[in-house]
């Protein structure tokens, strides 16, 4: 049976850090949090992989994923509403990027920050609204008609053109002690020496962004 615990850490990164910007940019746009040139800046770069990453998963979903359940449950799967939502996404994710070069070019345009946070809030209610229909809908059925093979070649083409200096770190921060242990488990050795090499950048990258005291 597929072990899902890749995927389900995947989703809920996603998701976090949706919830975890929207309220970023919502106290910067209410003047709770300052917003400095550097942080701007910092705040647009993670967006912009952000996206990218978010754009690559439901792309690897439409291209990989979907042909599969399709090919192995048939009529026990009904993806419209899931595809529905992809198409969605793209032009969210456009406006996110570009809200937040505006923010970038502009760190003090309260304006641009409340642009910048509504967009953002709206990614955080499709992802949660979409991620739960997801994992309670798709989930059971590939547990149940996907093969170990077929689903090896789904996680592969997600991971495939991911940021592991991005992805690894947040891997870290969302998945549960239990869930970790199990990942390292099933990627070996390796996966203990990227989490060591990606750590410390991504640390200080996330002390930019998110204010401390």
């Amino acid at each position: 049976m597929p072990n899902l615990v890749g995927i389900t850490v995947n989703h809920r990164s996603m998701r976090g850090d949706a919830h975890r910007f929207a309220t970023l940019l919502r106290d910067i746009a209410d003047g709770v949090t300052p917003s400095t040139a550097g942080r701007a800046t910092a705040i647009a770069a993670y967006l912009e992989t952000l996206c990218d990453g978010i754009h690559h998963h439901h792309q690897a979903e439409d291209d990989v994923l979907w042909p599969v359940l399709e090919a192995s449950a048939g009529a026990e799967v009904d993806l419209r509403d899931l595809t529905d939502d992809h198409r969605q996404l793209d032009p969210l994710l456009d406006a996110i990027r570009r809200d937040a070069r505006a923010l970038a070019a502009a760190p003090h345009d309260r304006a641009a920050a409340h642009r910048l946070a509504d967009v953002l809030g709206t990614l955080r209610d499709l992802l949660d609204e979409h991620i739960e229909d997801e994992e309670r809908t798709v989930f059971p059925v590939i547990r149940r008609y996907v093969s170990d093979a077929d689903w090896a070649k789904v996680e592969a083409a997600v991971r495939k053109g991911g940021k592991l200096g991005f992805e690894l770190p947040r891997i870290e921060r969302y998945a549960t002690p239990e869930e970790l242990a199990e990942l390292k488990r099933m990627a070996g050795p390796v996966l203990r020496v990227l989490l060591a090499a990606t750590r410390r950048r991504f640390a200080k990258r996330e002390a930019v962004i998110f204010p401390t005291g």
